[in-house]
C-alpha cells in the first residue's frame, strides 16, 4: 500500500522516541503509511518532502524547531499540510504556526481521534 507512488505518507517529526513510535503505530492501525524522523534536520535530509501529504511536527525540538522546519519547507516551496503538537506551547507560538499555514495545533497529550481527523483532512487537501 505505501509503495504506490501516488499515495502520500504521514511524516512524523519528534525528538521523543516514544511519541514517534506511538504516532507511527496509530497511523499503521488506521492504514495510513507513515515515516518517523528524530529531528527536523533528519526529515529535510530524507528527501521525502514531495511524498509527504501530512506532516506532524513537535514544536520544540533540539536543533531546528518545528516552526523553523515549517519556515524552511515554505521557503523551499513545499507547502505540506502541517499539524503541530506540543506540551509547552504558548499562544504566540500557536498563532505564529497557524499564520504560517499550519493546519492544526494540538496540545500534548492529545486525543487520537481529533489528531486522526486532522491527518485525514490534510491528506485530502
Amino acid at each position: 500500500m505505501a509503495d504506490r507512488p501516488e499515495e502520500k505518507i504521514v511524516a512524523i517529526v519528534d525528538d521523543d522516541e516514544s511519541v514517534r513510535g506511538a504516532l507511527k503505530g496509530l497511523m499503521k492501525v488506521v492504514g495510513l503509511p507513515a515515516r518517523a524522523y528524530a529531528s527536523a534536520e533528519e526529515f529535510l535530509e530524507s528527501g521525502e518532502q514531495q511524498a509527504t501529504g501530512c506532516l506532524i511536527a513537535d514544536l520544540r525540538m533540539p536543533g531546528m524547531s518545528g516552526l523553523q522546519l515549517q519556515a524552511a519547507l515554505n521557503a523551499a516551496g513545499h507547502r505540506i499540510p502541517t499539524i503541530f503538537i506540543s506540551a509547552y506551547a504558548n499562544e504566540r507560538e500557536r498563532r505564529q504556526a497557524l499564520s504560517a499555514g499550519a493546519l492544526e495545533f494540538v496540545a500534548k497529550p492529545f486525543d487520537d481521534e481529533l489528531l486522526l481527523a486532522s491527518v485525514r483532512s490534510a491528506l485530502e487537501s
